[in-house]
């Protein structure tokens, strides 16, 4: 069975749409895990998240509203957006990232509405999860330099931006790359195709210049 990496960070709505589906990759490729800091990526690659736009902000939330009720995923936005999700990549890292663990993150933010800020609710969160002391558990300087080595990876292999899915040498950018995904594992041969290698060597032509 082919591995497939899923980098993902907790802030991004987009990686929790893709989170709910991710059991179709049963079977068909064992998923590991690798939580990042999006930040991280989008301040190398000189860009802004979606969240810090303000227009973008607004057609992005009501994207992933219409995304979750076409898809019948459970959605309950958080009291505001963006947030610090250190604590929320750090536990997972602490906790193996296993799944059990990535998904009940994943439904603290976006189907409680939850952030790590809710002192009560994550309180219990933690309590859930069997940590006595998450506060230590995070704190952990293997915990923080593993997030870091993460990220730092990530961008190396030339990642942007959450959700990716990397099979083989191919990666899949975004929610609405599953199924795409999905195609490569099950051979599509559109993907050996000239018309893949021509949208994967497409020239320049013209740069804009940005100030």
């Amino acid at each position: 069975m082919k591995s497939a990496r899923w980098t993902f960070d907790f802030i991004s709505p987009y990686a929790y749409l893709q989170s709910a589906v991710l059991q179709k990759f049963e079977g068909l490729a064992q998923i590991v895990y690798r939580p990042v800091l999006f930040a991280g990526l989008l301040e190398h690659h000189g860009q802004k998240g979606p969240a810090e736009i303000p227009a973008k902000k607004i057609h992005t939330f009501r994207e992933v509203v219409w995304r979750a009720h076409a898809r019948g995923i459970a959605l309950n936005l958080p009291a505001a957006h963006p947030f610090n999700p250190l604590p929320l990549l750090r536990l997972s890292i602490a906790l193996g990232n296993r799944p059990d663990v990535v998904q009940a993150l994943f439904r603290y933010v976006w189907v409680d509405g939850h952030l790590p800020t809710d002192t009560q609710a994550w309180a219990q969160l933690c309590q859930g999860l069997g940590v006595k002391d998450p506060q230590a558990l995070i704190t952990q300087a293997q915990v923080k330099d593993t997030l870091r080595q993460n990220t730092e990876d990530a961008i190396a292999e030339g990642i942007f931006g959450v959700p990716t899915l990397q099979i083989d040498d191919q990666a899949f950018w975004g929610f609405d790359m599953t199924d795409a995904a999905l195609a490569y594992l099950a051979g599509d041969p559109v993907f050996t195709s000239a018309a893949m290698q021509r949208a994967q060597t497409l020239p320049d032509g013209v740069q804009r210049r940005i100030r």
